[in-house]
């Protein structure tokens, strides 16, 4: 199995723990911004110690980024940031259901732009495994509520979530292709720490204007939300290796297993029962994956 399989797999499997741990969050009187800023904030270190260490290790000499490399990480990290925010903002919608389901364009979108941006093109084959995943994503959406209108501003913020989650994918795909040739996990690992060190001043700005006093919050409750940055940074590092090696568009698919974990965790953690529906996303997300890295693993 291909490292980028394996590190994809990883970073899914960590953004589950992830989640789960910002939900407890929300409920340690954090805001939806101070929960995601916690991410950011203890992420940033980890991370820049992480590509001091790489670059000890390997001994190579800290290189000088292209203006190409800061402008794919700077559209990355705001991008990732506002996509964030619209998944967020979802919630307060009635048919929010509706647009969850369309931030799940994301992998369609990201091949799209993989195209367009970075000249990388997916095989017919490898359109068929992600329309597969797509589906499958879908059905394990939840179903609107009644009355709900397929057409508004919640289809509108998941579109556009979508598209900025596939434009973050490609930044971060483009940011590690500038600093060759140095070695994928070097790149990743300097890519990753620059990324959370533009979010964690990004935010920090952010929540400093609109939320006076979160920031405080965050810090005083740091022995929970430490552990969210480091779940955050070590998962973020498992895309970006994943990114440094493989394209985008086939690391975004291959990523939608994390819905499937999300279940599983659902399941095993809350007692959850999996519906009929639920179990036929399921099987066609476990079918796109497996062609996925039979196909290209």
């Amino acid at each position: 199995m291909s490292l980028w399989v394996l590190f994809t797999l990883a970073a899914a499997a960590l953004q589950t723990v992830r989640f789960m741990l910002q939900k407890q969050l929300r409920g340690a009187g954090l805001s939806t911004g101070g929960a995601t800023f916690s991410r950011f904030l203890f992420a940033a270190p980890i991370a820049c110690g992480l590509a001091a260490a790489g670059l000890l290790l390997t001994r190579a000499a800290p290189p000088e980024p292209s203006p190409g490399f800061w402008a794919y990480v700077t559209l990355g990290a705001l991008c990732q940031i506002v996509a964030t925010f619209l998944t967020v903002a979802l919630f307060a919608l009635r048919n929010f259901a509706v647009g969850v389901a369309f931030t799940k364009t994301e992998t369609v979108q990201v091949a799209a732009f993989s195209a367009l941006m970075l000249g990388e093109r997916v095989s017919a084959f490898g359109w068929a495994a992600i329309l597969t995943g797509f589906a499958g994503v879908l059905l394990l959406s939840k179903a609107p509520v009644a009355g709900a209108r397929v057409v508004g501003r919640a289809a509108l913020y998941g579109v556009l979530a979508g598209a900025l989650f596939g434009l973050s994918a490609i930044g971060y795909r483009g940011a590690t292709l500038a600093l060759q040739p140095l070695p994928f996990f070097l790149r990743a690992l300097l890519a990753l720490a620059a990324a959370t060190v533009i979010q964690t001043v990004l935010m920090a700005a952010w929540l400093r204007w609109r939320e006076p006093g979160e920031i405080g919050r965050v810090l005083a409750r740091w022995r929970r939300t430490a552990l969210v940055g480091v779940t955050g940074s070590l998962g973020s590092l498992g895309w970006f290796a994943a990114f440094a090696l493989q394209n985008a568009a086939y690391v975004r698919a291959l990523g939608q297993v994390e819905i499937v974990f999300t279940l599983m965790a659902s399941a095993l953690v809350f007692r959850e029962r999996l519906h009929l529906r639920e179990a036929a996303g399921i099987a066609l997300v476990i079918l796109s994956v497996v062609a996925i890295v039979t196909g290209f693993g």
